[in-house]
């Protein structure tokens, strides 16, 4: 499984950008959910967002809930992230991952065991 994340960039605050996570290999079923992580220089890995494969309601961190959205086209094997009103604390490198929910808890990188090589995003102040 091959999990391709794109759509990063350099974006003045305020600005928008959507990412991209297309899965090729394998197809995922309910069972699975995907997820947006994203890591800054110097700090751990963090949750951002994510949703079951199959639909339904995503989850979000509390900064970025009114302003990210995540959606999915299962006929095109892909999943976004739109990001709007992006703040310079949003700048890191944004990875995106797939898991089944028996992994664990939805914003817990362990919870998910394939990912994509990562997006950079640059938010300018």
């Amino acid at each position: 499984v091959q999990l391709q994340a794109s759509g990063g960039g350099l974006v003045q605050a305020g600005g928008s950008l959507r990412l991209s996570c297309t899965a090729s290999g394998r197809t995922f079923d309910e069972n699975y959910r995907m997820g947006w992580f994203r890591q800054a220089p110097g700090k751990e890995r963090e949750f951002v967002a994510a949703s079951a494969w199959s639909g339904g309601t995503p989850n979000y961190r509390d900064d970025v809930k009114d302003r990210f959205t995540m959606s999915r086209d299962l006929a095109k094997n892909t999943v976004y992230l739109q990001m709007n009103s992006l703040k310079s604390d949003d700048t890191a490198v944004y990875y995106c991952a797939a898991g089944r929910y028996s992994y664990g808890h939805y914003s817990f990188t362990r919870s998910y065991n394939y990912w994509g090589q990562g997006t950079q995003v640059t938010v300018s102040s």
